[in-house]
């Protein structure tokens, strides 16, 4: 490989990855709809579901729909990065989809819950944790009532597990409390502009930057003397 050809591969972007959870009703997946949407070069993880299809869901499209025992199956195998039972159906993330971002240049936008946040940390450490939190109880459970897709038993369920998730804001990176709709998604256009300016994350590109100048500096001190 020539000179060129290494440097640009050294200053090749590596994935970032986006953990974003909410409780059920904040408006997390508007959210991640419009930030998927703002042409920042971000990939989606479908994640792996037991629960069936709701709506106009498409199988490979919103989730990929498996059957509990082959959900278990990937499991044994150690296939997920994270996996947890929410309401009593089982979610987890494949490890292939942070290869797959890598792999097209993209950084990749995670949507699970509090635990499988917690457990994808631990073994991506420098992942972005983001937490979107309802402007309060009676907000969130006029917009749970407002979706007409759950009984009165499901709302409360709902609400009990959203007092209980945003115990958990702690271990994230950014909070984003969704008063507004527009305001909410610039605030996480923003989150994912930052991140990708941190010094940390641009070593790759600024070492050969440095190194162009530090093969001319003996030139330059043999001049100025």
């Amino acid at each position: 490989m020539h000179a060129g050809a290494a440097g640009a591969a050294a200053a090749a972007p590596r994935a970032i990855v986006f953990v974003i959870s909410a409780p059920s009703g904040a408006g997390k997946s508007t959210l991640v709809a419009e930030l998927l949407a703002s042409e920042l070069g971000l990939t989606f993880s479908i994640s792996y579901t037991t629960r069936a299809p709701r709506g106009s869901e498409q199988q490979g499209v919103d989730y990929n729909y498996v059957s509990r025992a082959e959900f278990e199956q990937l499991v044994a195998h150690g296939e997920f990065l994270e996996h947890a039972e929410v309401f009593g159906n089982f979610y987890g993330t494949h490890r292939e989809a942070v290869t797959i971002a890598a792999a097209s240049g993209k950084d990749l936008i995670l949507d699970i819950d509090v635990q499988g946040a917690r457990q994808l940390k631990e073994k991506i450490p420098e992942a972005v944790g983001i937490f979107i939190l309802p402007p309060s109880r009676e907000i969130l459970e006029q917009r749970l009532r407002s979706r007409r897709e759950d009984s009165e038993a499901v709302i409360q369920r709902r609400l009990k597990a959203a007092a209980a998730e945003i115990q958990n804001y702690e271990q994230y990176d950014y909070i984003v409390v969704n008063r507004d709709l527009e305001q909410s998604a610039d605030a996480l256009i923003a989150i994912v502009k930052a991140e990708r300016r941190k010094r940390s994350r641009r070593e790759d590109e600024i070492r050969p930057i440095l190194e162009s100048f530090e093969r001319h500096a003996p030139e330059t001190r043999k001049r100025n003397l």
